[in-house]
């Protein structure tokens, strides 16, 4: 590792230092490795599976991770979406990855640049022109020809990005795609095994643009005609997207029929262009398609050849401020003042930011914007990276009682290889680099007094993968994996017969750091820190124990702390401990068990006792099978793991059914403590929202008489809160009656209702209400079910089935 070298001027004139020539990979790596350092050390780790795609991939950053933990891979084909789990109920040492897809459209689009009669003329007399500069310009460009004729058609994805967290209808991420022929979609994936596209921004963008007579203001002159081949241009290029990228969720207020505010979310999607125009769209949450769209407008960047696109959002003394940082293929990086007057706590720069305004050719690649704490200024910062050819330009804006400060330099001897690929961990700044050699650069920021430097070093994933070949990079959300999509490297000097996309996957982070992280969590959503997770569930399937250190941290946590993360936490640890001690079946568990041959088997002569023995051991194992819920196919002759010791096959098995017996009476005392203490919050929102003996279709009630109905349970907060709320009743019940036979439905279960004529129904663990109906949601882990909001519910009870599940805080469908 080395300090990376500051300088203002441009990286191909360094300073005092000669610059290595492209290929010598022994210089470069001498350069970035001249001075090693301990303080950070990285162990890349693969982790299974290694995701093979159908396509080869497309685009110049094919990888993106979303924050809901969703890795989408663009391809010639379709955009491949690969959706890591932290499944508890599967004892699988793999990663569990839930995989979907969002395919291409069949037809090719067409900018609207004019009426279809007049653009079919144009194109005919463009194409038919005597001019060679017009007829071959039109005919080779495919903009202009998007559907191929004597050109293959341009299938596939160019670009895709994520939305935040909580954009769509069930408050996950959008994902906006643009295809090969210029077509921008956002989509969402709203009951998981299938997207949906929701808006076309292209085909509104273009209507818009046709109403407006092609100028961005009322007072622009009108320019030239359609069969003006410069004008032909003009159009194409001014809705013609280059990259897009979506902003951080903000509040915007609304005014009702009554003249009241109310505050709404809503997100900008900013859109770059050839020309250098930026469309920014305001959408309003939840998107569900085009009727959430508030607003566009477009502004002027004035860069030629733009290339890429990022937010620039800055926060400081609680004053946020957003602005667009724009990169060109030439060289230059600016910040582009955005204004947001209808966005509450929003400020705006008065005037363009030049971070770079050298046109030294070095194209920029990649932008991302990262938000520190300044530790010797003691205020928030922004550092902001881009990837040009071999080298990382960064610039560090802070704002001081002088104004905005600007400090700006280049990382050399990197890669001897243009970057490729760059991605960035927002919750510590650590950026990774990668070249087509398959070299990838970790980059750390180290604040000094006047500015920062990087402390950096090299990962080969050739000693991981062997020899590979990257096309891109992307890092978790919390930092714990990196996916990286490689084919085959060269072998003896020849380069593979056949291309096989794969994504693979690197852990970046110990299993002791990510504990130690999910304990320290500021989010405290499970959900949100799958990552992390995974590498807790990976290191428990394999030890098949729970850490010391691990148990004890978080019982102390447990104790001094009230949050029911941790008993979420805890329940986590729990299931997967449970999991580990299964027995792996000895067949595939869909395929049908032969009965018949075993009663054929046991006719035969000599095998009477060895057979009573295997009935003896599948009755046991039967009762094991009905209180661990698996699945078939279990053979008591297969030996038991390694790690669980076995003094004999009876006497080993019946210590291992007490210790799943222990762990399954935990399992349900953490159920039963986070049920009830959501139950006290259900009964807390009833209290607020009911007036005297107002009935509510929950089961108010029933749900007092649940959590009073233990002794042992003495909580002095539920047992004052369901004083009052009896008080409100007046002695009325208000009870639940069966949608078949109008019996009551008592309520004794928290999972499922059953009346007297033995129907069944199952209870939404959101609100407790029976669901008497053929439809219902459940979680993603499918711990609990929930039921669909009705137009006669009141507003907080549509919040209250808004909320996660209550033990895995996953969402629900």
């Amino acid at each position: 590792m080395a300090a990376a070298a500051e300088r203002g001027g441009s990286p191909s004139l360094s300073a005092g230092e000669e610059e290595p020539p492209l290929g010598l990979d022994s210089l470069v790596e001498e350069a970035a490795a001249a001075a090693p350092s301990t303080g950070f050390r990285l162990t890349a780790v693969r982790r299974e599976p290694a995701v093979r795609l159908q396509h080869g991939v497309s685009g110049l950053e094919p990888l993106a991770w979303s924050e809901d933990h969703r890795v989408s891979v663009s391809t010639a084909r379709s955009i491949a979406v690969l959706e890591q789990l932290s499944d508890v109920h599967s004892g699988g040492q793999e990663m569990v990855i839930h995989r979907t897809a969002v395919p291409a459209p069949s037809a090719a689009c067409l900018l609207k640049v004019g009426p279809k009669k007049e653009v079919a003329e144009c194109k005919e007399k463009f194409a038919s022109s005597v001019d060679p500069t017009v007829s071959q310009t039109f005919m080779l460009d495919r903009v202009f020809n998007p559907e191929g004729k004597s050109f293959p058609p341009m299938r596939g994805f160019k670009y895709s990005s994520w939305s935040p967290l909580g954009c769509d209808a069930n408050g996950r991420c959008l994902l906006a795609a643009l295809t090969m022929d210029n077509r921008l979609t956002i989509h969402a994936n709203l009951n998981r095994l299938q997207w949906v596209q929701l808006v076309d921004l292209t085909e509104i963008y273009g209507e818009r643009l046709y109403e407006a007579s092609y100028k961005l203001s009322k007072a622009d002159t009108p320019r030239g005609e359609l069969g003006d081949f410069s004008e032909f241009q003009r159009r194409h290029s001014m809705q013609t997207p280059v990259r897009m990228e979506w902003s951080g969720i903000c509040t915007t207020q609304q005014v009702k029929h009554n003249n009241e505010c109310r505050d709404v979310g809503s997100v900008l999607l900013a859109v770059l262009f050839e020309n250098g125009n930026i469309a920014v769209w305001q959408f309003q949450l939840p998107f569900l398609g085009k009727e959430s769209i508030t607003s566009c407008n477009t502004i002027e960047s004035g860069i030629n050849s733009p290339s890429v696109l990022s937010w620039w959002e800055y926060e400081h003394n609680n004053r946020k401020m957003s602005g667009l940082i724009v990169g060109s293929a030439f060289g230059p990086v600016k910040i582009l003042p955005v204004n947001l007057k209808a966005v509450k706590g929003y400020f705006t720069l008065r005037q363009p930011v030049v971070l770079w305004q050298e046109m030294d050719q070095l194209p920029v690649h990649s932008i991302k914007c990262i938000p520190l704490y300044h530790p010797y200024q003691k205020c928030s910062c922004s550092l902001v990276v881009a990837a040009r050819g071999a080298y990382v330009f960064w610039c560090l804006l802070l704002i001081s009682k002088a104004g905005l400060n600007v400090h700006n330099s280049h990382v050399t001897g990197l890669h001897s290889l243009p970057i490729v690929s760059m991605t960035a961990d927002k919750q510590n700044g650590t950026v990774y680099t990668c070249s087509s050699d398959g070299k990838v650069r970790q980059l750390i920021p180290i604040f000094t007094d006047v500015a920062l430097k990087f402390e950096h070093q090299l990962i080969k994933l050739s000693e991981v993968f062997g020899s590979v070949r990257t096309h891109g990079i992307a890092v978790s959300p919390c930092g714990a994996y990196l996916a990286v999509i490689t084919t085959e490297g060269m072998t003896n000097g020849l380069h593979p017969v056949n291309k096989n996309y794969q994504v693979q996957f690197v852990t970046l982070k110990t299993f002791e750091e990510a504990a130690a992280q999910l304990l320290e969590s500021s989010v405290q959503n499970l959900f949100r820190q799958v990552d992390l997770t995974d590498l807790v569930r990976w290191k428990i399937l394999k030890d098949k124990h729970i850490p010391q250190f691990l148990q004890e941290a978080l019982d102390k946590k447990i104790e001094t702390c009230g949050s029911t993360y941790f008993w979420r936490f805890k329940l986590f640890l729990l299931r997967i401990l449970y999991q580990s001690m299964q027995k792996a079946p000895s067949e595939v568990m869909w395929r049908p068990s032969h009965e018949d041959a075993k009663i054929l088997i046991s006719d035969s002569p000599g095998m009477g006792s060895t057979e009573d023995d295997q009935e003896e051991g599948t009755s046991k194992q039967a009762s094991k099978q009905s209180l661990c819920d698996t699945g078939k196919g279990m053979d008591i002759d297969d030996t038991a793991d390694d790690s669980l010791p076995q003094s004999s096959d009876i006497g080993g098995r019946e210590p291992m059914e007490e210790k799943l017996l222990e762990i399954q009476a935990q399992i349900e005392a953490v159920e039963m403590h986070l049920t009830r203490e959501h139950m006290k919050r259900v009964l807390g929102e009833v209290y607020l929202h009911t007036w005297i003996t107002e009935n509510t279709s929950i089961p108010t009630r029933g749900v007092c008489d649940f959590l009073m109905s233990d002794d042992g349970y003495d909580d002095r907060t539920a047992r004052v809160l369901i004083g009052h709320i009896l008080k409100k009743m007046n002695k009325q019940t208000f009870p639940e009656h069966c949608s078949l036979c109008k019996e009551i439905l008592p309520f004794t279960d928290r999972k499922q209702a059953v009346c007297s004529n033995g129907h069944i129904w199952l209870r939404c663990f959101l609100t407790y209400q029976s669901c008497q109906s053929l439809v219902y949601r459940r979680c993603l882990l499918h711990d609990s079910i929930a039921r669909h909001p009705t137009p006669e519910d009141p507003e907080w009870i549509k919040r209250l089935l808004q909320g996660p599940c209550t033990f895995c805080d996953s969402p629900v469908f």
